[in-house]
């Protein structure tokens, strides 16, 4: 005689020896059964529960939020995109917790390095241009976006100044130690 602890779901032998191990939950009547399996809450299964007990201004604010969050979420992930090794680790929110009980992002950031590349003005400028398409990747860049963009802007200008002198020092260099070298008049 078999005695089953639940009615509803009879209990499932352990797996036999050499076989996958596996052994049925059994509470989880499985398609092998004949039983459809207890319905799990869906999203909008919590949605509804949501909007039965927040009012018409709840709602509309939890709205507002989710498209915030949406916004704000793919803000970020622009610039730590484009930023590429340049960014420090991953974005960073700031969160509002919603009327129905959940952290929405209302604000974010990417942390990027924006130091110049020290004694390397082309690194330096390759990686202000960089800098610069990472602050402004995002739809609407924000003011502080255009400021970082122009700090990088600036300061590839700055970068691209250097190596022109550096370029100017060398051609001038080589025309002064030529000048400079004793001339053989081989044919005097």
């Amino acid at each position: 005689m078999q005695v089953s602890l639940n009615p509803t779901f009879p209990l499932r032998p352990a797996a036999a020896p050499g076989s996958s191990g596996a052994v049925a939950d059994p509470v989880d009547p499985g398609p092998e059964s004949g039983r459809p399996a207890p319905a799990e809450p869906t999203r909008a299964a919590s949605e509804n529960t949501t909007r039965m007990t927040l009012s018409e201004a709840e709602l509309r604010q939890v709205q507002a939020l989710r498209q915030r969050d949406r916004e704000v979420r793919a803000h970020e992930q622009a610039h730590a995109a484009a930023a590429g090794g340049y960014a420090r680790g991953g974005p960073s929110y700031d969160y509002q917790r919603g009327p129905d009980g959940r952290n929405y992002a209302v604000g974010g950031e990417v942390q990027i390095d924006t130091a110049p590349v020290p004694g390397d003005p082309a690194a330096t400028l390759r990686k202000m241009e960089v800098v610069r398409r990472a602050a402004m990747a995002p739809a609407e860049p924000s003011s502080q976006d255009r400021a970082i963009a122009a700090e990088a802007a600036a300061a590839a200008a700055q970068a691209r100044a250097e190596l022109q002198r550096q370029m100017a020092t060398e051609r001038a260099g080589g025309t002064t130690a030529a000048a400079a070298a004793p001339r053989l008049d081989l044919f005097a």
